[in-house]
């Protein structure tokens, strides 16, 4: 998101980079942000997850945040888009990793448009967007946890629109449960089908490396932008006030040795 953000920058656009507020501590304290300091036209902004306040440095437990996120997530964004509209430039487009799509109510309800940005891969989507129809045909979850070695996993899936040669254990490893209620599994489809409802789906790859499944995703989706590979055109801007702002949750050690040899 870091990535894209800066680069929508380069070309002009006003940023408001929204984080939760856990995440916005911990970035502040490795001072990634630093060199965004003073400008005017790219600013941080953060909302509560809902999770208990914490000032640990380490990674949450995802399933928790992701319920969390998406059961309390939407009013204080809704709150955050109000106060922006009051300023200038207003908000006049959301662009929002596609596992937050509480966000597409929150742009609905004020009248601005979305943009989802999916940061897998093509295919890897393509599977997500298919977790509705493993569901329904009975293929996950599993019925105990012998199917994880009896061979269970090699079964074919050749249904799904442009994906060959494709076996259970080749989808994302979230179907890999025997639990029906499992957060992470359910999250996953519930946010994948939600991408219907943006104006535009924006995909981390370039379609000559994966044309057959973004034609297949044409037909099922909004229109589909495909601007990766971001590592690369990230390079475009070596000039950029932003070139060292970074997404790094960590903190910088100091005194490291700075040469790598590799062999």
């Amino acid at each position: 998101m870091m990535m894209l953000a800066k680069l929508l920058h380069s070309h002009g656009f006003h940023i408001t980079f929204v984080n939760t507020q856990y995440n916005h501590r911990r970035l502040l304290r490795s001072k990634a942000l630093s060199s965004a300091d003073g400008l005017p036209d790219f600013r941080f902004e953060s909302i509560p997850d809902g999770l208990p306040p914490s000032d640990e440095d380490a990674t949450q437990d995802i399933p928790s945040l992701c319920e969390s996120i998406q059961n309390n997530a939407l009013p204080p964004f809704v709150d955050l888009l109000r106060q922006l509209n009051e300023g200038s430039p207003p908000v006049s487009c959301v662009v929002s990793d596609g596992v937050m799509s509480f966000t597409l109510d929150a742009a609905k309800e004020l009248s601005i448009p979305e943009v989802i940005f999916w940061t897998t891969s093509a295919c890897g989507f393509m599977a997500y967007l298919h977790y509705k129809h493993l569901l329904e045909r009975g293929l996950t979850p599993l019925k105990d946890e012998s199917d994880l070695t009896n061979g269970y996993l090699d079964m074919a899936v050749e249904w799904i629109p442009g994906l060959k040669n494709m076996r259970l254990k080749d989808l994302p490893t979230f179907i890999r449960t025997t639990d029906p209620d499992d957060i992470l599994l359910n999250y996953c489809n519930r946010e994948a089908q939600r991408a219907s409802m943006a104006k535009a789906v924006i995909m981390n790859t370039f379609d000559e490396l994966e044309q057959p499944v973004l034609e297949a995703m044409a037909a099922m989706l909004p229109p589909i932008y495909t601007v990766g590979p971001l590592t690369l055109l990230s390079r475009r801007s070596p000039n950029s006030p932003l070139t060292s702002v970074r997404s790094n949750l960590w903190k910088e050690e100091s005194g490291l040795v700075n040469e790598v040899l590799l062999l």
